[in-house]
């Protein structure tokens, strides 16, 4: 069968370039709680992202449950099914209770037409998704949290680096979670961010992350430990250094899939979208069965049995499993748009590391010709 073509694959930054950081560490033997790297990485990423303040976390599913926390968000959370299930976890391990969304069908983001009908008395706040690293539609959002006075908190997990009109999104809303995991554009091993523009609120996440402590004797909040370690630190320092080359290589690897299937039947690609800098974290195709020939499931164990490793993202919906299916706003009525896709999308290997013999291997196999 030959080797794997795995559908993602981080990128890293030279060994020998981490191991004089190693030796810094070993030398202090400061291994976490707000070190050097640690607080060097925080300013560096806030210049980077172009944002205000920066509180880096252990993963980005502590950063969620904070930040949650941290705008004291009770009642009802209005969010997408059409995302990775942290987001909706991240809601009832609050307590709150998920409300979804239909997404748009152009960039499959909370489609802010349809989130007004789902507003009730006891709605906090809105926790909408940016997609594939495309952005929602932020000017739509904005309005209506500030029309109700609701919370306005977006799970940015897929948009590192990704700018709209000159802007960083991250700089949109209350409050955004970013998401290092070893599967994203930007990796930090395991890894995540809450980004705010707001001072005071940065001390609170700060106290929130570190259980609760204002100094050495007060507690101010029951706070949870998401503390990010000094290791992963002084790699995201590196891997600041080689982020840009990766996007670059990233949008060739795009141009080339959106080249060679443009004119295949029943194929339906995502493009760039207006203004946007976008970070080519996924390459999504929808598979339309009837034009296509065979279905998504059928295409994707085409595709696994010839080591080519595919992934339905996000199959099934949120909305869809035993937690939250019972839900009023869970239904596939309430939600064609997303129930559609997810039976319909396919992601295929997208890496900066991709070769050309890769690459043409997959097309022909989306192509029809193996």
């Amino acid at each position: 069968m030959g080797k794997k073509i795995f559908v993602t694959q981080p990128s890293l930054p030279a060994l020998e370039d981490f191991i004089p950081y190693l030796q810094k560490i070993w030398d202090s033997k400061w291994l976490t709680n707000n070190g050097e790297f640690h607080r060097e990485f925080e300013r560096r990423l806030a210049e980077y992202l172009g944002v205000k303040y920066v509180s880096l976390f252990t993963n980005g599913m502590i950063a969620l449950q904070v930040g949650l926390q941290a705008l004291r968000i009770t009642g009802e959370v209005i969010t997408t099914p059409f995302t990775f299930v942290a987001t909706t976890h991240a809601i009832h391990w609050n307590n709150c209770k998920p409300v979804f969304c239909d997404i748009e069908p152009e960039t499959f983001t909370m489609d802010p037409d349809k989130v007004e009908a789902l507003i009730t008395p006891q709605t906090t706040a809105l926790m909408p998704v940016h997609v594939y690293g495309n952005p929602c539609d932020h000017e739509k959002l904005q309005k209506i949290a500030d029309t109700y006075g609701l919370k306005l908190f977006y799970d940015a997990a897929h948009v590192f680096g990704v700018r709209k009109d000159g802007v960083s999104v991250c700089n949109w809303g209350d409050l955004s979670m970013l998401s290092f995991h070893a599967t994203k554009v930007f990796n930090t091993f395991e890894g995540g961010a809450l980004v705010t523009d707001d001072e005071n609120m940065k001390k609170r996440i700060d106290f929130l992350k570190n259980f609760g402590f204002a100094d050495e004797v007060t507690v101010v909040a029951p706070g949870s430990n998401g503390k990010m370690d000094e290791f992963r630190a002084a790699y995201g320092l590196l891997q600041l250094q080689i982020v840009d080359g990766e996007i670059a290589k990233r949008q060739k690897v795009a141009e080339f899939y959106r080249e060679a299937l443009k004119d295949v039947p029943g194929i339906t690609m995502l493009y760039d979208l207006p203004g946007v800098r976008h970070n080519y974290a996924y390459f999504p195709i929808l598979v339309d069965a009837e034009k296509y020939g065979i279905t998504r499931d059928a295409l994707y164990e085409k595709f696994k049995a010839s080591g080519i490793m595919t992934r339905r993202y996000f199959y099934p919906l949120c909305s869809d499993f035993p937690t939250y299916r019972g839900l009023p706003s869970a239904t596939a009525k309430n939600l064609p748009v997303a129930t559609r896709v997810a039976q319909e999308i396919l992601c295929l290997p997208m890496y900066a590391d991709l070769t050309e013999e890769d690459l043409g291997k997959i097309i022909q196999f989306v192509a029809g010709k193996k």
